[in-house]
């Protein structure tokens, strides 16, 4: 398994930059009311909310608007339904591109990522072009502070994870999409320090791009998850490690 990409770090660190940004309360808002519309709206029996939960915490989202969004997905709240799309694409030098959506307004959603991957060197592609290059897995990160690699592959190990992956401040532990939850748990009650967890689609190889192709790649990616509509950003896009990507 390639595992996540440096754009996967890439883009981590510029959540934590970005977490000011108005779009990043309104997805995950977004991410809360369809985990409650797919699941309920009890946190104990709904992990995918549990987790969009966390995340809109992290992202300093308040508890009332929280419940809000959980009654929307739930139908006691108001405002209209959303449709989860997933689009396909090139990006620079044949990359792959999945991105996840979740939106009101198909046309509109469509067009303006149609636009984006057009004005960055990319374009949409056909339904399963580039979907059989991913595969879904359960991602938790754990704080690598206190904790050597040793002994966090032994904690994988033994919370039944099928993988581990050492990227600068996190061990990456990855897991059958099923087995997320249990492992997140072991893990929990391990005393390991959870940095996030996620149902993620990690690509089977991985293409590497340098040079101006590496930044229009960069940019396209930037921009697909600055769209309001788009949920989640997955491309098999890698780089040198010794690369600075562009601001």
């Amino acid at each position: 398994m390639s595992g996540h990409s440096k754009w996967h770090n890439i883009r981590l660190k510029k959540a934590k930059v970005d977490a000011q940004r108005s779009n990043i309360i309104s997805k995950a808002l977004r991410d809360v009311m369809l985990a409650a519309r797919h699941g309920g709206g009890k946190s104990e029996g709904n992990f995918r909310l549990k987790i969009a939960i966390e995340r809109a915490r992290a992202a300093d989202v308040t508890l009332d608007g929280i419940n809000r969004a959980i009654k929307r997905g739930t139908g006691e709240g108001e405002g209209g339904a959303l449709l989860e799309l997933t689009y396909e694409a090139y990006g620079p030098g044949g990359t792959a591109i999945l991105i996840e959506a979740a939106t009101d307004n198909r046309n509109r959603t469509a067009s303006d990522i149609r636009f984006i991957c057009s004005k960055h060197g990319g374009r949409l592609a056909e339904v399963g072009a580039v979907a059989w290059m991913f595969e879904q897995k359960g991602l938790v990160e754990l704080d690598k502070e206190g904790l050597s690699e040793d002994d966090a592959l032994a904690l994988a190990i033994d919370a039944g994870a099928e993988d581990m992956k050492s990227v600068e401040d996190v061990y990456e532990i990855y897991t059958g999409p099923s087995d997320l939850e249990s492992v997140r748990n072991k893990l929990e009650d391990a005393k390991a320090r959870i940095v996030s967890s996620e149902l993620t689609m990690v690509p089977k190889t991985s293409m590497v791009l340098e040079g101006d192709d590496a930044d229009r790649m960069l940019r396209l990616l930037d921009a697909l998850e600055g769209q309001d509509d788009v949920s989640n950003v997955h491309t098999n896009f890698d780089m040198p490690e010794d690369v600075v990507p562009a601001e």
